[in-house]
């Protein structure tokens, strides 16, 4: 739901033990050392024991997928709670040991995973046992575990077992009548939660892994996950899955600490202001919207250079707005330098740069009537265009040549969306609120990292990659699209709808011509550029300033 929102590939929280998403903290690291040594040196029976939610699985996933010996075959219990019988049968299926005809004997199913194991050492195999949730193991089923380590050579065990649990299997197996399983371990390890720091890390690694390319949770509200889930990985992963729903849901694109505190209390069930407030369109108490704006446009100096009469300001206290009037004549961007800065013009309007105001004006732009209560780029779909979020410079945006959504920081480290409405040489015109400024190119530049959302109408309203091989309307649409705009780029088969060679070659050729990546995939920034080069007159243009429209 939320992963295009925020530019991922995939949901980077989700709880299964995924080892692509393993974070080797210190801790994590030493754990993973002790098990690849039980498995290719020490042999015998290795214990790893750890809080629940602390990554023991994904350890173990890591450790299968990609530490393994060559030469081992492994066996995986994951349900202990079953009898001995039960849990010898379970070995003998994962090795593929033909379980014998006496299958209520345990003497008969030793022999025969004996008998396994010997052949499989004179072909110089390894074979491991691993036990998930070993603290749920039966006194009798231990006992099993036990005699099984006496199955080995004169020189070295048969069978090498790795037990994880929850600390409880370390008081289980210091029972006294578990003495002599406990002697026979080997090697042990308890795994610790992170640290406040190693859980900072923790998130934006996550977070990479899924494709995120800027900073979505700011340095509170990792914190505050921290201080909630005391590094435990598995709630840290509930708290920020559900926080990004938050964010998504109010159109923020920066969790906080506030986020995180509301997340928190939803996934552990306490009631509380579930449904705060939709950042949707910024309504803010009448006397404070006052103050805000009134403020900001005071502080501006009268430099601001239009507000548009058609637009409903997204504050309550449009009567006293009233004064305001736009300018009679449209104005070209002046070199002049107003006499606040950006910074301090993004700190006095800091209420009305979140990424809902923003959406708010962006959408008014492209003529979409915003809906409270509803994400803009919901609507934006539902209206038949994309929300797109990118990372990029100033000569791809000019490329473009679309508003768009910028992200700037200011010198607190806070972030503002604001919208970009126009560029002109070393000039451009911002949208902060509504309110209309003017800024040299430089001075945004130290504020943008590169991070920005423009809009646009794909085919069919579907917006997808069109690659080889591919059949449909889409593939039509980019044919006909290419040779209207130049007749180099027609092709034979002017109305065939399959993504041949010759189509490829034309879309290479595109593609160099305006300086995009040739890959001959025609992804979303190819289909954008033959979009913008064939669109209407009246379509949205940062080089024709929106006020020079009206």
């Amino acid at each position: 739901m939320y992963t295009s929102f925020f530019g991922l590939n995939e949901k980077p929280f989700s709880i299964t033990p995924d080892p692509r998403y393993l974070f080797m903290s210190a801790r994590h690291g030493e754990a993973l050392a002790h098990l690849v040594y039980g498995v290719t040196e020490s042999g015998g029976f290795m214990q790893l024991t750890g809080e629940v939610g602390t990554g023991k699985t994904t350890l173990v996933r890591t450790l299968l997928l990609n530490r393994m010996p060559a030469n081992a075959d492994v066996a995986v219990v994951l349900n202990p709670q079953i009898s001995a019988r039960e849990f010898l049968i379970s070995i003998c299926e994962e090795l593929g040991v033909a379980v014998p005809e006496e299958r209520n004997s345990i003497k008969a199913l030793i022999d025969a995973l004996n008998h396994y194991l010997l052949n499989a050492h004179s072909e110089g195999r390894r074979t491991i046992l691993v036990v998930d949730e070993a603290q749920n193991l039966a006194p009798d089923v231990l006992e099993e575990v036990r005699l099984l380590t006496n199955l080995e050579t004169a020189k070295q065990k048969l069978l090498q077992i790795v037990l994880i649990g929850q600390p409880e299997l370390r008081d289980l197996l210091a029972r006294n009548d578990l003495r002599q399983l406990a002697q026979r371990i080997t090697g042990r390890y308890h795994l610790e939660p992170l640290s406040r720091d190693e859980t900072a890390q923790y998130i934006e690694h996550r977070l990479k892994v899924a494709g995120a390319l800027g900073e979505v949770f700011d340095a509170g509200a990792k914190r505050e996950v921290f201080r909630i889930s005391q590094g435990v990985p598995r709630l840290v992963n509930v708290i920020c899955d559900r926080a990004l729903l938050g964010a998504y849901s109010s159109e923020s694109r920066r969790v906080n600490r506030r986020m995180i505190r509301r997340a928190a209390a939803e996934v552990t069930g306490k009631t509380g202001t579930s449904g705060w407030l939709q950042w949707a369109v910024p309504l803010f108490g009448l006397a404070a919207a006052v103050v805000i704006v009134t403020s900001f446009l005071m502080t501006l100096d009268n430099r601001v250079e239009s507000i548009d009469d058609n637009v409903d300001v997204p504050i309550a206290a449009t009567q006293s707005l009233a004064e305001i009037q736009p300018l009679p004549d449209p104005v070209p961007i002046e070199a002049a330098e107003p006499e606040v800065s950006l910074d301090e013009q993004l700190h006095l309007a800091s209420e009305l740069t979140n990424t809902a105001s923003a959406l708010f004006t962006l959408l008014e732009i492209w003529g979409i009537d915003y809906q409270s209560g509803q994400p803009g780029c919901e609507q934006a779909g539902a209206a038949g265009y994309q929300c797109v979020w990118q990372r990029g410079s100033w000569s791809g945006i000019r490329q473009f040549d679309r508003p768009a959504i910028l992200t700037l920081i200011d010198s607190d480290g806070a972030a503002h969306n604001v919208v970009l409405t126009a560029i002109e040489d070393d000039m451009v015109e911002l949208s902060i609120g509504s309110v209309r400024v003017t800024h040299a190119l430089a001075d945004v530049s130290n504020m943008w990292f590169g991070q920005y959302m423009l809009l646009w109408q794909p085919p069919d309203g579907i917006s997808e990659a069109i690659r080889p091989g591919s059949i449909g309307p889409g593939v039509l649409w980019l044919r006909q699209s290419l040779a209207s705009i130049d007749a180099r780029y027609q092709t034979a088969a002017a109305d065939s709808a399959e993504f041949d060679a010759e189509l490829q070659q034309k879309v290479r050729l595109f593609q160099r011509d305006n300086r995009l990546n040739v890959d001959g995939l025609a992804g979303t920034q190819t289909q954008i550029i033959v979009n913008n080069l064939l669109a209407p007159d009246s379509t949205p243009r940062l080089t024709i300033p929106r006020l020079a429209q009206e």
